[in-house]
């Protein structure tokens, strides 16, 4: 192998070629294993939700806030819930008000199609 090749005369090294491809392959899973990978979990609602439904899908998220995930909110509407919006942004400001303690709004969906989301970080 090739150490230093702008010197003169080129400085050259007899390796074993398996043994350096093993320590690169290991120095490869030390740098993936010190990664941070940032999970996103999604809690989907429905406009017409009732309260303790609602609350036990919270206290979900709540769960996966505290572990450090960031939490997807979606709201989807069908058929004729779609000319009610009102009662889907009642439900997301519900939402908001009752994880305020642990999270807060990293970005905010307005309505695309049928579906309202919004997505949540861990304070």
């Amino acid at each position: 192998m090739e150490v230093s090749p702008n010197a003169k005369p080129p400085v050259c090294k007899i390796l074993d070629h398996g043994k350096l491809k093993y320590e690169e392959k290991k120095k490869q899973q030390i740098n993936k294993k010190k990664q941070h990978v940032v999970k996103l979990k999604e809690i989907r609602l429905r406009p017409r939700i009732e309260d303790h439904d609602l609350m036990t899908k919270l206290n979900h998220g709540r769960k996966f806030l505290l572990a450090g995930a960031k939490l997807k909110i979606t709201l989807m509407f069908r058929g004729r819930e779609l000319s009610r919006i009102d009662l889907g942004k009642l439900v997301m400001n519900r939402v908001l008000e009752e994880l305020a303690d642990v999270a807060e709004v990293e970005k905010d969906i307005p309505l695309e199609g049928r579906r309202m989301s919004m997505i949540l970080n861990a304070k």
